[in-house]
């Protein structure tokens, strides 16, 4: 049983990371710059955002499946992303 919870573990901080790249990929595509950046951003968003809501006491993703947790990273980290857009774009 351990050995199973340890599996579902690795294979969800690996849908995470895939997402994080996914939206970074994405984000660094429109934006047409600073690729490595929104790469960086997106995995980090998409891995900390649930964890922030756990955090916040959104009791929802404990209880949720794989496909919860991997909508609200998605979601997560799109919208850190177009923070950081916009962020960017001020400075240029």
């Amino acid at each position: 049983m351990e050995g199973l919870m340890e599996a579902i573990g690795a294979v969800a901080l690996t849908s995470l990371v895939v997402i994080g790249l996914v939206a970074g990929f994405i984000a660094g595509k429109v934006a047409g710059r600073n690729m490595a950046l929104y790469l960086v951003v997106g995995v980090m968003a998409a891995v900390a955002v649930p964890f922030v809501l756990a955090a916040l006491g959104i009791g929802v993703l404990a209880a949720g499946s794989l496909l919860l947790l991997l909508v609200v990273a998605t979601i997560g980290a799109v919208l850190v992303l177009i923070v950081v857009r916009a962020l960017l774009g001020r400075q240029s």
